[in-house]
Order: C-alpha cells, then sequence, then structure tokens
C-alpha cells in the first residue's frame, strides 16, 4: 500500500501523526511519501490548514488529524 504524508515542518502535530504510523509501517506492508506542504502552492492551497493528512494511493481517501492509533489501523484496512 502507498500513502502520502502531507505535512509539514515544525509541526507538532505532524510529529504525533508521524510516530503513529511509525508504529504500523511494520504491521502493514506500507510505502510512505512525506510532502512538505509548503513544497508547492497547490498543496499549501488544499493541505496547509488540515495537516498532518495521510491519502491513500488505491483509493484516494485521506486521514485528517485527529486521528488516534486505532482510527490509523481501520483507515489502513
Amino acid at each position: 500500500m502507498q500513502l502520502i504524508f502531507y505535512s509539514g515542518k515544525e509541526c507538532h502535530l505532524c510529529d504525533l501523526a508521524d510516530a503513529l504510523l511509525a508504529q504500523v509501517t511494520s504491521s502493514y506492508d506500507i510505502e510512505v511519501t512525506k510532502m512538505d506542504v509548503k513544497s508547492e502552492h497547490q498543496l499549501f492551497h488544499l493541505y496547509g490548514a488540515r495537516i498532518p493528512v495521510i491519502k491513500r494511493e488505491d483509493n484516494q481517501k485521506e486521514l485528517g488529524w485527529p486521528f488516534d492509533l486505532q482510527q490509523l489501523k481501520e483507515f489502513l484496512n
């Protein structure tokens, strides 16, 4: 499964979401691509106020903050 992790530098909430992702990546076959929303104007427009956001490449569904470990696991199943 391929995920895009939309985040930003010096984002405390992004750090929390990244830690949750780290807990599940060993249990799932996951490839995570981290995208800094400030790297592109369009990304910042779409996600700047909502980060952190995790997006599945297979079905285009998104999981936005706040979420916990259980919600992340449900999102991945």
